[in-house]
């Protein structure tokens, strides 16, 4: 997850890199900074990556230097970033026989009955020669919540009376859902993985955008009113917003 200090939000497009290594010093680490100019950037942005460095971005008529001043600035804030970094759950990158993976609330062990298959649960996955069984099982539970999701939320809308045009399943890597003034609401395909109780508080989490397209506490009201315990089902996702990664 990327981590940032923003003031301001600038829409992104092609930014240029300024080819200048440069490290700050921050709690007593050197952290490799990098300054990347961005011609649409209105303000200076401070960014952490998940390796460890820090990114500025360089608004139009910006200088270096005082994209250097910023950063700066801000190593008390980018020392925070640096612990919670380090104390985050690591993602296991592979996936083989025997690795644990998160399907339905519950962390299942890939098992392999034949050569070819996996299993999952219920669910039975055919691998080929596959060695890194990761893109196969992501591609085999993205299909799976691409049958399961668009029903269910059309369900709820129907219980709560909420008129939504489209419904469509994607692979976001920030966020496990959304909806648009249109009424076209998108799932993210990895509420597979989590409990029904959490994927139906993000189905009517975005359904209640329908009626309130904001956060405003009206909307959480909202929430609240269709979904009375919502606060574990954010718990959860908060907790485990590594898998988004």
């Amino acid at each position: 997850m990327l981590l940032d200090l923003i003031f301001g939000r600038p829409r992104p497009t092609e930014p240029l890199v300024v080819p200048e290594p440069a490290a700050l010093q921050v709690g007593g680490r050197s952290v490799p900074l990098r300054l990347v100019r961005h011609p649409r950037a209105r303000r200076y942005l401070l960014r952490l990556l998940p390796d460890g460095s820090a990114r500025v971005t360089v608004p139009r008529g910006g200088t270096l230097l005082a994209a250097r001043q910023f950063a700066e600035r801000q190593t008390g804030w980018l020392e925070t970033q640096l612990q919670k970094l380090e104390h985050k759950p690591r993602v296991q990158r592979e996936w083989l026989v025997g690795s644990e993976i998160l399907f339905r609330g519950e962390k299942l062990p890939l098992l392999c009955p034949a050569p070819g298959l996996l299993q999952l649960g219920t669910e039975s996955i055919k691998t080929g020669e596959a060695s890194d069984f990761r893109p196969v099982v992501q591609k085999y539970l993205y299909r799976l919540a691409a049958r399961e999701l668009p029903p269910r939320l059309l369900e709820l809308a129907r219980q709560h009376l909420v008129s939504v045009t489209r419904v469509s399943v994607r692979n976001q890597r920030s966020r496990w859902g959304s909806c648009s003034r249109t009424g076209t609401i998108s799932l993210n395909w990895r509420l597979i993985q989590a409990p029904a109780y959490v994927s139906d508080y993000v189905i009517l989490h975005e359904l209640m955008h329908r009626r309130q397209l904001n956060h405003s506490p009206r909307f959480w009201q909202e929430v609240a009113a269709v979904c009375p315990a919502y606060a574990q089902a954010e718990l959860w996702l908060k907790q485990h917003s590594a898998i988004l990664k």
